[in-house]
């Protein structure tokens, strides 16, 4: 169970899928992340748009992901509501699905409780962009 005065911070992640071809390999790759306490998987969904653009819920309890998700989410609190797995499905092409997950970077948690028992306050956290890093490190190579 989390615990509000303990919890790390928590992000969520939607992963496309072109062409509907998820074959489950993120699910290891996940409970290895939590197995090491790096993460706490929070909450997973998976929605889906078919070729003429409808779109679905896929319950992770359904035979075929409950087997490639099932270790990874033992204990969902089911942060993702309907509305919000609606609005990204809604925003997906046809043909085409995602994975929504939501962690708590576990990895942090120690740091983050440190920052609130001193009266501190992160105002600025900003991930950088992976092709940022990437054109950064090209400059650094090159001077």
């Amino acid at each position: 169970m989390v615990d509000a005065n303990t919890i790390g911070p928590v992000e969520v992640a939607v992963i496309l899928f072109e062409g509907n071809e998820f074959n489950g390999s993120v699910a290891p790759a996940l409970a290895d992340l939590q197995r090491s306490g790096v993460v706490q998987i929070i909450d997973l969904a998976f929605v889906a748009k078919d070729g003429d653009g409808n779109a679905a819920i896929v319950e992770l309890e359904d035979a075929e992901m409950g087997a490639a998700f099932g270790e990874v989410n033992e204990h969902p609190l089911d942060l993702l509501s309907d509305d919000d797995l609606a609005g990204i499905a809604d925003g997906l092409e046809p043909n085409s699905s995602a994975l929504v997950v939501v962690w708590e970077d576990s990895w942090a948690a120690a740091f983050a409780r440190a920052v609130r028992e001193s009266n501190g306050e992160v105002i600025v956290l900003e991930r950088i962009p992976r092709e940022v890093v990437l054109t950064a490190l090209a400059a650094v190579e090159e001077a």
